[in-house]
């Protein structure tokens, strides 16, 4: 019997805890009657749970008469604790732009500035980051719309938790070539390709279509250096990183129709969860998609200094 009440006032406990995080302080908060008929649990164990939320300091409450009660302050950090969630960890891409650097300071603001434990982990192609996050290692993981809209179609159980308009995950793409005297993707020519990125896949295939070309599988991070020694003859890159890492490299714009379509959905950076975490869903809902990209933008324009 014991051990039954235990379990039902830690169901409760949990369930109140999460309904907290998102319930700003001075606000009033759900009766008792409302939390009993939400979690069909009797009125005293919700009692008990907020009892107990109030003893560990995760929450301080205020009756007012027919006002009904309201929130005077939280700890979201031990909310979060009792709610099951904890230290909540993304996965986005390396930071080694300026675009990725903004981001990644504007989530970590945004998190600290609600008193929610976060941390960041990278990791390159939007295919590895979506399998981390479903083995549980992350809770969220950052790519591209267009490599959102095509995880989410092939598996029901990803969703889209937050996007953050045109521009947010890269400015555009180039296509980079080996030799200066050509002056376009002919075929015959190797191509370099990286099947565990979504939009360089996507971009490479699209940009190629109806051309005998070979595609050579590299990562990423380095398709300008098999570029510069000559193992491939073009490949397409982010437009972010041209100064830095490409400066005396030949580019030219992408030229097919349907991969500058592509790439319009490519520049939008979405946040991506599990469909059954609702509760990091309401998380979410919290932060400021705007703030963020301010940071973002201030990072960009060297008004402040990366910090994540």
């Amino acid at each position: 019997m014991e051990q039954m009440l235990l379990t039902k006032y830690g169901f409760a406990a949990q369930k109140i805890a999460r309904k907290m995080l998102t319930i700003e302080v001075n606000q009033r908060i759900p009766r008792i009657s409302d939390f009993a008929s939400e979690l069909s649990l009797g009125r005293g164990t919700i009692q008990g749970a907020l009892r107990f939320l109030e003893e560990n300091q995760a929450i301080r409450v205020e009756s007012r008469g027919h006002l009904g009660t309201f929130l005077l302050a939280k700890d979201n950090h031990k909310l979060l604790q009792f709610s099951g969630i904890g230290q909540l960890i993304g996965a986005m891409p390396l930071p080694y732009s300026k675009k990725y650097e903004g981001l990644a300071t504007g989530l970590t603001k945004a998190f600290k500035k609600k008193d929610l434990p976060f941390h960041l982990a990278y990791m390159r192609g939007s295919l590895p980051r979506v399998k981390a996050m479903l083995d549980g290692r992350y809770d969220f993981a950052i790519v591209s719309r267009l490599a959102a809209e095509l995880i989410c179609k092939q598996d029901p159980a990803v969703q889209i938790g937050l996007t953050f308009g045109p521009f947010s995950y890269v400015s555009g793409h180039s296509i980079f070539l080996s030799h200066p005297e050509y002056t376009r993707i002919e075929s015959g020519m190797k191509i370099g390709i990286d099947h565990t990125s979504d939009d360089q896949r996507e971009l490479t295939l699209a940009e190629c279509e109806g051309l005998d070309v070979t595609f050579i599988e590299l990562s990423y991070m380095n398709l300008l250096d098999m570029l510069e020694i000559g193992q491939i003859d073009a490949a397409i890159w982010n437009k972010d990183e041209v100064g830095r890492n490409a400066p005396l490299m030949k580019q030219i714009p992408l030229s097919r129709s349907h991969a500058k379509k592509i790439e319009q959905k490519i520049t939008e950076a979405c946040l991506l969860i599990k469909a059954e975490q609702t509760e990091l869903q309401t998380i979410l809902s919290m932060l400021s998609v705007e703030e963020i990209l301010e940071t973002q933008k201030k990072v960009e324009t060297k008004q402040i200094l990366p910090h994540y």
